[in-house]
């Protein structure tokens, strides 16, 4: 269990700002729920002063991830775009009083969300388009400018860094010469530019890590099998195996979630723990559906049971 200020839990138990902006004029989303992390950043600016008035989000994700989206409302209210582009990840970590390690993507998260908004609202094509071949990290959607924006900001020399704040490298392992690389450049550069004390950059002889490859079969993200001829039994093992894949992200706040039983495209469900009772309760079982209904490839109805919430 992560070690977490009270401040965290506050906003993770009472999330300020969540919710739909209907009045929003500034949209921004990152990440995806088929990976564990998703969020919609919805601000409402003033277009003559160009003050930020309101904000609001919808988060999937871990506790860290609500809280460090919630923080960021209550960060940008108030501030121009202009100021709000000043914002960096360390600024929505040291506003809750610091986040573990493991969990600083959360915050990196809402920093990428924030900047896409701030372009949507601009009229600017967000750079972080998959399309455009930058994607560095299939697992996570990771695009190889997060992370170099990771490293920049946050001063990472280190890939146990890089995945603490960005999270690729953390599930197959099939990017890391591509992350590596990205590590190795951008350090490079950095020193060049003064940023960086040489004897700390990332050093790939010395601190190289082995590559992971690993089978379609044993990918976590490997394509689910065709609903055509797909047997109960086959349609069952893919519905638990793709719950597997969320439970450590809930399991790391508290929470929990596990499969009861399927009738047909109904799947029902418990959860426990912090999951039970919590505002962003509606929000996990939503992205549990979608995750299922990307695996079998048909609509499907995820359903909590009596006792969960």
């Amino acid at each position: 269990m992560w070690e977490y200020t009270d401040k965290v839990k506050e906003y993770f138990f009472a999330p300020k700002n969540a919710g739909a902006l209907a009045e929003a004029n500034a949209v921004g989303e990152v990440g995806a729920i088929s990976c564990g992390d998703a969020l919609r950043l919805m601000l409402k600016v003033e277009p003559q002063s160009e003050i930020i008035l309101d904000a609001r989000f919808q988060t999937f994700g871990c506790g860290s991830a609500i809280a460090s989206s919630s923080a960021l409302t209550e960060i940008v209210i108030g501030k121009t775009v202009t100021q709000a582009l000043e914002i960096t990840n360390q600024d929505i970590a040291d506003f809750l009083g610091g986040l573990p390690p493991e969990k600083m993507h959360c915050s990196v998260m809402g920093y990428e969300a924030l900047r896409a908004a701030i372009a949507n609202y601009r009229g600017e094509t967000w750079e972080d388009d998959h399309e455009e071949g930058a994607l560095v990290c299939k697992c996570f959607g990771i695009d190889e400018g997060v992370v170099e924006r990771a490293i920049r900001i946050n001063h990472l020399t280190s890939m146990e860094q890089v995945t603490h704040f960005t999270k690729a490298v953390g599930s197959c392992g099939t990017c890391v010469e591509a992350v590596e690389a990205v590590l190795t450049r951008t350090n490079q550069a950095m020193v060049a530019e003064g940023a960086l004390d040489s004897a700390l950059a990332f050093d790939p002889a010395a601190n190289a890590v082995p590559q992971r490859r690993i089978s379609a079969k044993q990918s976590p993200l490997a394509p689910a099998a065709p609903k055509g001829g797909m047997t109960m039994l086959q349609k069952i093992r893919v519905i638990e195996a793709a719950i597997e894949e969320l439970r450590p992200f809930l399991r790391a706040d508290g929470g929990d979630c596990e499969l009861v039983d399927v009738d047909g495209d109904r799947v029902l469900v418990r959860l426990s723990g912090a999951c039970v009772g919590c505002q962003m309760a509606s929000v996990t079982v939503g992205g549990i559906q979608e995750r299922l209904i990307a695996k079998l490839g048909h609509p499907l109805r995820v359903i909590p049971v009596p006792g969960s919430h």
